[in-house]
């Protein structure tokens, strides 16, 4: 008897995916980290409708009221993108003197500057603000493209400065913040490293007939394929630490519920 196996490795990712996603908001809901990480939260909430409406709308809206739908999805993901860097920072260093802040977030702020800068084309100011439909989509485009490649550089920053001094300001190796933090600057390295990739393939590539486009897509495909096993990775790391309450906090109160014990200051608990 021969099995037949329907589903693409696309399929089975994107379904892999969506289970991943629902679980960990359910853990965050279920287990009371909502009102800790709240922007954490939306953006999981923001790529489940993202998914959501790829597998529902892709086919079956016109281009063009496709391209507004998932722009303008994409560009409130990349800002909430950046809203979570910003979360993250300010629970892992809320005890930092001002002074620490401003040089740090400085120093953070120029690293990212320059790479968004200097990664990847900027359109001439009269194709940027053209007065059209297609203009507008492009400019949607860019932002979120830019706004992404900068959360993506910022977090990785972020992240670093969390692992390596975190545990001074109460976010060490167990606390949520640490956790969250390497899951992020996890899956960025895989999105710039994924974006580096294709565009090196897409430079030094020629392609002279069908056969070499084919070898070409297949290849993105694989790297893509890639890059989401990665943020699969993530999200079950993500499950199974955010589950847990962290040490020195509270555990289940008497209905069963976990409540985190935040102390006064800063929001953060205890390593």
């Amino acid at each position: 008897m021969h099995f037949h196996w329907n589903f693409s490795a696309s399929e089975i990712l994107w379904t892999l995916t969506f289970a991943s996603l629902l679980v960990l908001l359910v853990v965050l809901l279920g287990r009371d980290r909502v009102r800790r990480y709240p922007w954490f939260t939306a953006s999981m909430v923001m790529m489940a409708l993202r998914l959501l409406a790829s597998r529902l709308l892709i086919g079956r809206l016109p281009q063009m009221a496709a391209g507004e739908v998932f722009l303008a999805m994409a560009d409130l993901a990349a800002i909430i993108s950046l809203l979570v860097v910003i979360e993250v920072a300010r629970r892992a260093f809320a005890a930092a003197g001002r002074t620490a802040w401003i040089v740090v977030t400085l120093i953070v702020l120029a690293v990212g500057a320059v790479v968004l800068w200097r990664w990847g084309p900027w359109p001439s100011e009269k194709t940027l603000f053209a007065n059209s439909t297609v203009a507008y989509l492009r400019f949607m485009q860019l932002f979120s493209q830019k706004a992404d490649l900068l959360a993506d550089v910022l977090i990785i920053q972020v992240g670093l400065l969390v692992v390596f001094f975190g545990r001074a300001f109460k976010a060490g190796w167990r606390s949520h913040t640490q956790q969250i933090a390497i899951g992020l600057s996890t899956a960025s390295i895989g999105q710039l490293s994924v974006r580096a990739i294709w565009e090196a393939i897409a430079t030094h590539t020629t392609v002279h007939n069908r056969t070499d486009y084919e070898r070409v897509m297949g290849l993105q495909a694989k790297i893509y394929n890639a890059d989401t096993v990665l943020y699969l990775v993530v999200m079950l790391w993500w499950i199974a630490c955010l589950w847990r309450d962290e040490p020195g906090t509270k555990g289940a109160v008497a209905d069963g519920n976990s409540a985190e014990a935040e102390p006064a200051d800063d929001g953060m608990s205890a390593d």
